[in-house]
């Protein structure tokens, strides 16, 4: 049996330093986009810096009259105090590096006599970096499922296919941008400030947006017009994993 061709990427992501003197904040840009627009693309972007993230001191938060997370823990569940899990030094320095700059940036907060505790898991990122997690699954299990849907991925696509150019955005860090709540509230984010967007020039999903054009010429008023969003509502995203091909130009989460 023949074994299926692995798939490649389209063309080579080239890093261009958009933040001039900052050679962190760079972009992946296609080496198949035409120099134009590139250098609009570019533009764009140094135009709306403050809609990027580089620190979790940038991250502003959403207003809560917008929309707050909550836990809707079943009342008839017993709390779980998981075992502390131990790690080696190395590993331990990272995890208070991450927790000092969460309670810096006023992210978490200590508390004393909790009901429920959960343990840090370190996973592996590119790069030889580590992201800090939590193991939420007893408590995950103490909450109702989440029923939101999976994006119908063949429309996704369809609706996707015509366009000259499609930016893909990824909120940095978006569980940290929105602060809980005792009410409940059960609408999405994405979906409730880009919805003048949706269907015209833009896919949401979870923290994930996508700004497509029908034209090449158009991409940077559609992506103008999503800064906008993302400013009103002080979402930040991250430039790190940005990428710009001919047809797709990519924001990636941290």
């Amino acid at each position: 049996m023949k074994t299926p061709a692995k798939v490649q990427p389209a063309e080579e992501l080239l890093n261009i330093e958009v933040v001039l003197g900052h050679p962190d904040r760079t972009a992946r840009i296609g080496s198949h986009m035409n120099e134009k627009t590139k250098e609009e693309i570019i533009l764009c972007l140094q135009r709306n810096m403050d809609s990027f993230a580089w620190s979790p001191q940038d991250l502003e938060g959403i207003d809560p009259k917008v929309i707050t997370h909550h836990l809707n823990i079943d009342t008839s569940t017993k709390p779980v105090k998981q075992k502390k899990r131990h790690f080696r030094p190395e590993k331990e320095k990272i995890i208070q590096i991450e927790v000092d700059k969460l309670m810096a940036a006023e992210h978490i907060e200590e508390i004393k006599f909790p009901k429920w505790l959960s343990n840090v898991v370190l996973v592996p990122k590119p790069g030889e970096k580590w992201r800090m997690c939590i193991d939420f699954r007893d408590l995950n299990k103490a909450c109702p499922k989440n029923f939101y849907p999976l994006q119908q991925i063949d429309q996704l696509v369809d609706s996707t296919s015509s366009c000259e150019l499609v930016s893909k955005m990824d909120a940095s860090q978006g569980y940290h941008q929105i602060m809980f709540a005792p009410e409940d509230c059960k609408k999405r984010l994405v979906d409730k400030i880009f919805w003048p967007q949706i269907g015209r020039n833009a896919k949401v999903y979870m923290d994930v947006m996508l700004v497509k054009s029908k034209k090449a010429e158009d991409h940077i008023a559609d992506l103008e017009e999503t800064f906008a969003v993302l400013r009103k509502y002080r979402l930040k995203l991250n430039l790190a994993k940005y990428a710009d091909y001919k047809a797709v130009v990519s924001w990636d989460s941290w």
